[in-house]
């Protein structure tokens, strides 16, 4: 599958991600929220740590959200520009606030793991699709959603199933379905989640959000109509279903400093090598390799290993990438240990 989108457009991008970004208050030490003495501002959201890495990895990529007219709106907007993602249009809303939310230190997947959102009335959960620029969404090869955005308000899901709606001329739509249980009220949101990714031509899922489903062939017999299924499997790997085919690829073993922002990584290498029309085995690779990468280091973010040195380790043979094993600074070094797996 390689993406097409609107090649008579102006000012086309690579990647158009749409959806929330906020301010994230990461703690000074390990400890309950109410223990913990000070925190560490940074950013998080799915679709924007999608962009950032993105760009980072070379692509050129617009963030189209929204923001309140106020510091931490103004913090999102330097910060994510910084890494090279145009955000001209994401829209200032001078009455809504910016969202912003604390974490504790530890494992997302654990028991003691706290999150505080302080993003209900937020700017972006007024997006609606009368409020986002329609020039701005189809200007990518290839436009990335989540269903996080889905859980924000009606006007939100409404915007997601306008842009998940089989229509001619659009670009190839990605979605990650991200459910968050947390954020969703009084809605099936397996149901929810489910119609909109059908609408999508490109989804990743992981086995354990997928609505109590217990193996790859199962989720693709639940979502049958994307040209492209990647279904996440946690240290093991992802399969990928294109059309007839299936596809697993084992991920390398990883020393895991902060089990947060992996997914989002993966999706941005994934869909990276999906944009320069690459094998399956080898989106899948890049896809281990970028979500390596968040989870060595301690928040959402990480730098991106240099596109020649991943292509290098992405090569690899069978029994070399079985052997690959990557820790904190690891993407400094890929070079290095692209040399040192090849050595029996």
């Amino acid at each position: 599958m390689t993406p097409t989108g609107p090649c008579n457009a102006p000012d086309v991008v690579d990647v158009v991600a749409l959806g929330e970004s906020m301010v994230t208050f990461l703690p000074s030490r390990p400890g309950r929220l109410a223990d913990v003495p000070s925190f560490e501002r940074g950013i998080g959201g799915a679709e924007s740590n999608v962009a950032c890495v993105l760009a980072a990895a070379g692509h050129s990529v617009r963030w189209v959200s929204a923001v309140g007219a106020d510091g931490f709106g103004d913090h999102l907007v330097e910060e994510i520009g910084s890494y090279g993602v145009d955000v001209a249009s994401v829209r200032r809303d001078p009455t809504r606030p910016t969202g912003i939310y604390f974490r504790t230190a530890g494992d997302r997947a654990g028991d003691a793991h706290e999150v505080a959102y302080y993003r209900a009335g937020s700017a972006a959960s007024a997006m609606s699709a009368d409020t986002v620029d329609p020039a701005a969404v189809r200007s990518g090869r290839v436009l990335h959603l989540s269903g996080i955005t889905a859980a924000l308000s009606p006007d939100c899901l409404g915007l997601m199933r306008a842009l998940t709606a089989r229509r001619p001329g659009r670009p190839l739509v990605s979605f990650d379905v991200n459910h968050r249980p947390g954020l969703w009220r009084d809605t099936d949101a397996p149901a929810v989640l489910r119609d909109l990714a059908r609408g999508a031509d490109l989804v990743f899922v992981g086995q354990d959000e997928a609505w109590g489903l217990h193996s790859p062939d199962a989720v693709r017999a639940a979502l049958p109509e994307p040209e492209v299924l990647v279904v996440k499997q946690g240290a093991a790997g992802a399969t990928v279903f294109e059309r007839r085919d299936v596809t697993f690829v084992p991920a390398p073993r990883v020393d895991v400093v902060a089990a947060v922002g992996a997914g989002d990584a993966f999706a941005a290498g994934f869909l990276s090598a999906t944009l320069r029309a690459l094998p399956v085995r080898d989106r899948l690779r890049h896809g281990h390799l970028m979500a390596a990468a968040a989870l060595t280091v301690p928040g959402d973010l990480a730098s991106p290993p240099a596109r020649d040195h991943a292509d290098r380790l992405v090569a690899l043979d069978d029994a070399a990438w079985g052997r690959l094993r990557l820790g904190p600074g690891w993407t400094e070094e890929t070079q290095r240990a692209a040399e040192e797996v090849r050595t029996p």
